[in-house]
């Protein structure tokens, strides 16, 4: 299987990278085997590239420590999710009710207020989502509070395990409430450029997104001018379905592969 077959890569100028963490870097609990060698050849051939992930697990911080625990440097700054939303919120709100995980919500100290928020702030619960969360959301965002998602993935692949993901609680509210809510992740446009601007680089000069979502990731990419490759390491399995409307421009299985076909055209 060769993703390259459409167009090649390096007859083309070389473009910034925007990466996906989970499902790309990270497999489950551990570094993608070949991410030595994939972060090697960024390194090598200076491509600037950013970490830019959905994950409401970490921030960009934790990120570079999660790989530091397995003897990995991180030469590149990662943005997640997390970090886009709490910069976010800081800057506009006073009194917030964030749903996150617990050892995250000690970065919102001083603004966090739960019972007459203006804002309800929907990142990752785990298994805590019940009807009685859901209906006290619904109350708040109906009664005025706006209402803010850090992402709004349909589900996501960790530890070889599919788990819908906090898009279709957020899309559940939007539905009772009326109300949309202001995307901060992955696929907002906004995300991208954020990503991009960290690297002093510009959408509109071109980009490529590497990840395993079809939609968040690849379709994302290519609405604001980017180009998608697909990694099928992730939620996203070979061959991709045919009711799926996006089509990536590159696809690989590993960044082994990646990094090979690139290589092809130095």
């Amino acid at each position: 299987m060769g993703g390259f077959s459409r167009l090649s890569f390096f007859k083309m100028n070389i473009k910034p990278f925007l990466i996906d963490l989970d499902g790309v870097l990270k497999i489950g609990d551990t570094p993608a085997p070949d991410i030595v060698e994939f972060l090697n050849f960024i390194s090598e051939n200076n491509i600037p590239a950013c970490i830019l992930s959905n994950s409401t697990l970490r921030t960009g911080e934790q990120v570079n420590e999660f790989f530091a625990s397995h003897n990995i440097q991180i030469s590149i700054p990662a943005i997640t999710a997390f970090d886009a939303t709490l910069s976010y919120v800081k800057r506009k709100y006073k009194k917030v009710w964030v749903l996150c995980r617990n050892y995250l919500i000690h970065h919102f100290d001083g603004i966090i207020e739960n019972e007459h928020p203006e804002v309800v702030v929907i990142g990752d619960i785990e298994d805590r989502w019940n009807y009685q969360i859901m209906n006290d959301i619904f109350k708040k965002v109906f009664a005025g509070a706006d209402l803010i998602a850090m992402h709004k993935n349909k589900y996501w692949y960790p530890k070889d395990e599919l788990m819908i993901d906090a898009g279709a609680f957020v899309n559940a509210i939007e539905f009772a409430s009326g109300k949309e809510a202001t995307l901060i992740g992955k696929p907002s446009p906004l995300y991208f450029k954020t990503a991009l601007e960290t690297i002093n680089e510009k959408t509109e000069d071109g980009f490529f997104m590497i990840g395993d979502d079809i939609e968040n990731d690849v379709g994302a990419a290519q609405k604001i001018g980017g180009k998608g490759i697909l990694m099928y390491t992730g939620k996203t399995k070979y061959p991709i379905d045919d009711g799926i409307d996006v089509i990536p421009d590159f696809e690989a299985h590993s960044l082994s592969e990646l990094v090979s076909l690139f290589k092809k055209d130095l």
